[in-house]
């Protein structure tokens, strides 16, 4: 869910929230329990509050699910909404409120069957408000940002074909369907749903109790939750936009779980025993990209010099304090379709100094584009800076805005940092890598890598389209644009009594900020 358009706010966010009325909603409140639901020590009790701390997006805040950019955002519509699908740890579609899914033979219409679940004023959750939902994001006078994922559903021709039964009409053929339905803020709202901040009504598993934009957002446990009643009596959101005053906030005991720490601040209290660190590992691809339509990468050469020019583990303990695991300049390590087969490629500057003599780029000099938008980007620069020296390339570091880094990067330049949160690899394809995805940043541009993709989105049988993709990353990994160099873990502060946070769940997946589940000892 990384949308880096967005900066993290000042620390005045926090101060915010825990000032006025929500100071008052802030004292006291966590560790209750429910005398009809005590446990034994180490099981679930109920009851409760937990206050969990993410960056927000200030007084434009809204819980309309559609609007969803920030992981604030994303934390608080799974809280109250429910998706047809969603991702699981290896990235596959994982039934949510879409029971079941099939397709014909040409996997151009897909049968969603729902399964039986109630919005929070007791109404159903039905065919109609499915059709809804998803008209609703396709609209083209509205901004959400699902709207790209929804595109190969032809929504004028699809159907409710019972009150729980849908059929989707497709504009091609697609065997990766499931993901249309797990897709970033793809949330099924009633149908003419409105006034989304005063008094949201979703089917998921709080129910809506206060919403004050850019401080707190305050949800109670919906006992009739499809998949089961939370253990928690309420979850209040807080706006913290400062990693210190997250940090800070959870120490003084003013929220139980801080999201989004740095490695240095997780090395620092891991061993003190005063709060638990949690790891989600393999969370966030690390990579430089390199433009390929343009001198010096459109050589193939060049781009393969780079490749074995990074020194990944230098890359990973120093950019990353070395909270992650090195790359093999493909996306997606560990999800489903990775290429894990192919050799993990190390550094080899004399083969480095050969290719790019063959190029007649011996005195190679490139100006590498970075800036403070993300953790680990300046360090990372500077590391490759002086890895490239080895080999005779020079490196100039330029730091960009952190306000337009992500617009800058796209079009401009030749080489640049670049990071992706969790998503399939079909999507990171898609999205990113043919010749007219929206955000196509190394300039891939190939009819037959094109067509290949389209291959695998036709082909049926899993084992067969399995195979189209490795055939396609072995391509990437031989002469693609982006030298992805780590996947860095995703770093969660929580309170010592707080339990059941999923530490296997990369950022952007199921059980990622999935408050459902946990519980407070």
């Amino acid at each position: 869910m990384y949308d880096e358009r967005f900066p993290a706010l000042r620390r005045r966010g926090f101060l915010a929230a825990t000032s006025g009325a929500a100071a008052l909603a802030l004292v006291g409140c966590a560790g209750g329990t429910d005398d009809k639901a005590e446990s034994t020590s180490g099981s679930p009790k109920r009851g409760g509050r937990l206050r969990a701390a993410f960056a927000g997006g200030g007084a434009s805040e809204t819980l309309d699910p559609h609007l969803a950019n920030l992981f604030a955002d994303v934390a608080r519509a799974k809280a109250l909404y429910d998706k047809l699908a969603d991702y699981g740890a290896d990235l596959s579609a994982q039934p949510r409120l879409a029971e079941k899914w099939a397709s014909n033979k040409t996997l151009d219409r897909w049968q969603v069957t729902l399964r039986q679940a109630t919005f929070h004023d007791g109404r159903p959750v039905t065919a109609k408000d499915v059709l809804y939902s998803y008209r609703r994001i396709a609209d083209p006078k509205q901004a959400f940002r699902a709207k790209a994922s929804l595109e190969p559903l032809d929504l004028d021709a699809s159907r409710a074909t019972g009150e729980r039964s849908i059929e989707f009409v497709l504009k091609r053929p697609t065997a990766e369907f499931p993901n249309v339905l797990a897709a970033f803020g793809a949330y099924i709202v009633p149908e003419n749903a409105t006034g989304f901040d005063d008094k949201p009504v979703g089917s998921g598993p709080f129910r809506f109790v206060s919403f004050a934009p850019g401080r707190s957002a305050v949800f109670r446990r919906n006992d009739d939750y499809w998949d089961g009643a939370p253990h928690l009596d309420e979850i209040e959101f807080v706006v913290a936009n400062e990693e210190s005053a997250r940090v800070n906030a959870l120490l003084g005991g003013q929220v139980e779980y801080a999201h989004e720490l740095n490695p240095t601040t997780a090395r620092a209290h891991e061993a003190g025993g005063q709060i638990d660190i949690v790891r989600l590992r393999n969370s966030a691809m690390q990579a430089f990209c390199m433009k390929t339509d343009r001198a010096p990468f459109d050589d193939k050469r060049v781009r393969e010099a780079f490749f074995l020019i990074a020194d990944r583990k230098e890359l990973v303990d120093g950019a990353l304090s070395g909270a992650g695991e090195v790359g093999n300049d493909l996306f997606g390590k560990g999800y489903e379709y990775y290429a894990a087969d192919l050799p993990q490629r190390e550094q080899d500057l004399d083969k480095a100094r050969a290719l790019l003599k063959k190029a007649g780029a011996e005195k190679l000099k490139v100006t590498l584009d970075t800036s403070a938008v993300a953790a680990g980007f300046t360090e990372a620069a500077g590391i490759f800076r002086d890895q490239a020296a080895k080999a005779g390339v020079t490196i100039d570091v330029k730091m960009g805005s952190k306000d337009s880094y992500w617009s800058d990067i796209l079009d401009n330049g030749t080489l640049c940092c670049y990071r992706s949160g969790a998503m399939p690899i079909e999507a990171h394809l898609s999205q990113r890598l043919l010749t007219d995805s929206t955000t196509n940043a190394t300039k891939w541009h190939h009819k037959d890598f094109d067509a290949l993709y389209q291959q695998a989105q036709s082909t049926r049988d899993k084992t067969a389209r399995a195979a189209v993709y490795e055939r396609m990353q072995r391509r990437l990994y031989t002469e693609g644009g982006f030298l992805i160099w780590g996947f860095a873990d995703w770093i969660i502060g929580t309170a010592r009594t707080v339990k059941g946070v999923e530490t296997k769940a990369p950022a952007n997946t199921l059980d990622w900020a999935r408050f459902d589940k946990v519980w407070l000892a």
